[in-house]
């Protein structure tokens, strides 16, 4: 078996079939979705802890299995033959597995603001369940991105006063009526850069401070081998994911997908719950 992606899907999966005593090789190339963000909220019994450490624990609990193994790698290209599928590591050598299980995340295509990266996961944010309850009903802003910001602006109202910053775009008739029913007032300005904690600075020149902002990212795959190898991917124009059915199988047999690579908007504790499913899944599999 082979599990693509070490982190919180990714490890997951690795729970069912670890004490199953099924040989199971993790390829992860070190580097979280959510890095960027200090703590996990929203996930039972860890709420607050360090993202970091999630990951953590879960490795050293797994790695206690023996037939469990850890490489650190990329997977750069990806064949199948008859019924083993042949996985090749940073281009120096190859595994081969019965079954594969993708939990590789996605990547965040941001909008081009100048100072928003790097407050990206610290005063910027695209979930409230996992960062609002910390802002303190606080004054938020939401920087229209993408047709999801509209959508983002009516639920933030819960955890603060919203205000929508149009960033030079034109809002319809509609979108103005949408806004007005939360009572959420809009800047329609464009944004300059964002400073301080988070601070917006404004083309006109006027600046506002807000506790946090929240802004909608469009993820991407980024892994050209995952395209190559011709499982369904669909997409809503602002995110891209690999189709599976209820069991986590993708459209290719003996390939499962689990994480924030299967869904638009994903979580710690949907990522775990995917990962759990998708590892039985692949584990019946080999069985029935």
């Amino acid at each position: 078996m082979a599990n693509i992606g070490g982190r919180y899907a990714g490890l997951s999966a690795v729970l069912p079939l670890a004490p199953a005593l099924r040989r199971v090789v993790v390829i992860d190339h070190g580097q979280r979705r959510k890095r960027f963000a200090s703590h996990s909220h929203g996930f039972l019994t860890q709420d607050g802890t360090l993202a970091s450490e999630i990951a953590e624990i879960a490795r050293e609990q797994i790695a206690l299995y023996p037939t469990v193994k850890f490489e650190t790698g990329q997977v750069l290209d990806f064949a199948k033959s008859d019924d083993l599928f042949h996985v090749c590591i940073d281009k120096t050598h190859a595994i081969t597995a019965k079954r594969i299980i993708i939990a590789t995340g996605v990547t965040d295509q941001l909008p081009e603001i100048q100072g928003l990266r790097e407050r990206w996961g610290q005063s910027i944010f695209h979930c409230p369940y996992c960062h609002g309850y910390e802002l303190n009903q606080g004054q938020i802003a939401v920087i229209n991105s993408s047709e999801f910001s509209i959508h983002q602006a009516m639920m933030l109202p819960d955890w603060g006063q919203v205000t929508f910053v149009s960033n030079g775009q034109t809002l319809t008739d509609e979108d103005r009526k949408q806004l007005a029913s939360k009572n959420i007032p809009i800047i329609d300005d464009q944004i300059v850069e964002i400073t301080e904690h988070a601070t917006i600075n404004l083309q006109s020149s006027a600046s506002k401070q807000f506790a946090g902002i929240f802004v909608s990212s469009a993820t991407q795959i980024s892994q050209a081998w995952i395209k190559a190898l011709g499982v369904e991917i669909e997409s809503n124009g602002i995110g891209e994911w690999i189709k599976t059915d209820t069991l986590k199988q993708t459209s290719m047999d003996g390939v499962f997908a689990c994480g924030d690579v299967i869904r638009f908007g994903g979580s710690v504790p949907l990522s775990v719950a995917d990962g759990n499913l998708a590892g039985v899944s692949a584990h019946r599999s080999l069985i029935f």
